[in-house]
């Protein structure tokens, strides 16, 4: 048994009268120990798909369908005392802005001491020596000292340090990153992505990492799931995604990817607009920008075809 498995996961919002599904029945698995990604270009599903499993959804958003199950045990049916307890716990999450995610009025190590309180029978003191392990664990110097600064004295790569330390106090079974290197140079992005890879291998967590940059997440991850409109085009080992990607779409996201001897300036974009909910049709939801697309394509969409590890949703998979 896996240690997560989402199935057919839809999540609505309430629209104009009726519930809009901005994710449509997504499925994958992460095994113990496995690094997953998950890609996609902004408004893919990407992150409603990380607070659906932390059952972190806003109001009025919901789950509509389907099952996220980690070890065993069903989430979407689970109260909220469980989820409490798995939070921070069992599951982990580390969210894209650093400087939001802490409390601005409080020390950082105070809001540290509180996570590992919260799910650990432990003593003020061995709380404090933890977080100072913690913070040492993450590559925060003068860990004793930092313990007593506010979040604006951090760095946003700092602050970012300081939130997987909270993360992984607890020594979670499970731990998503999503898009944890927003808003980061990318000196500093290439030193969480390496933190994290290390982190992960160290305390033998699975890692879900959630991002739109392939170079990144071929840093880190064995697997990626191709999300596009809130659909899954292709769940693939990286190394294939890489080499010889199956979906249209998996294509043309490593098209875009910039190369050493491009010309100065040069870009490739995908072409067309990007997918939106109010012109979403029954069909394939990259059609419209798909160079390969017929009117099969615009009608109906395809049943994915292939099994774990690599499960591809298109009409010219083998093309």
């Amino acid at each position: 048994m896996a240690l997560l498995e989402v199935e057919n996961l839809g999540i609505g919002f309430p629209t104009g009268g009726r519930i809009v599904e901005v994710v449509r029945g997504v499925s994958f698995k992460i095994e113990a120990g496995e690094s997953v990604g998950l890609v996609g270009e902004s408004g893919s599903g990407k992150s409603q798909t990380a607070l659906a499993i932390m059952r972190l959804l806003r109001e009025p958003g919901r789950i509509t369908r389907g099952a996220v199950r980690f070890d065993g045990t069903d989430l979407t049916q689970a109260d909220e005392a469980t989820m409490r307890r798995l939070r921070g716990g069992a599951v982990s999450i580390v969210f894209q802005d650093a400087l939001s995610g802490l409390n601005p009025v409080f020390p950082v190590g105070v809001q540290l001491m509180d996570v590992i309180a919260a799910h650990r029978d432990v003593t003020r003191e061995q709380a404090r020596e933890r977080a100072v392990a913690m913070l040492n664990l993450v590559g925060i110097r003068n860990a004793e000292e930092r313990l007593g600064h506010f979040p604006h004295q951090f760095s946003g790569g700092m602050r970012q340090r300081v939130l997987i330390a909270m993360a992984v106090a607890c020594e979670p079974k499970l731990l998503i990153a999503d898009e944890p290197t927003t808003a980061l140079d990318v000196t500093v992005q290439a030193q969480i992505v390496a933190l994290l890879r290390d982190l992960r291998e160290r305390l033998g967590l699975s890692l879900l990492f959630i991002t739109h940059n392939l170079d990144l997440m071929g840093e880190i991850c064995s697997r990626a799931v191709v999300l596009y409109g809130g659909l899954m085009m292709e769940d693939s080992p990286v190394e294939t995604l890489f080499t010889a990607p199956s979906h249209p779409y998996s294509r043309a996201l490593l098209d875009c990817v910039p190369r050493l001897e491009d010309e100065p300036g040069m870009l490739r974009p995908i072409e067309g607009a990007a997918f939106t909910l109010a012109t979403a049709e029954a069909g394939c939801p990259f059609a419209p920008r798909c160079v390969l697309a017929d009117a099969r394509c615009g009608r109906e969409h395809p049943p994915e075809t292939g099994q774990h590890p690599h499960r591809i949703a298109c009409w010219w998979s083998g093309s």
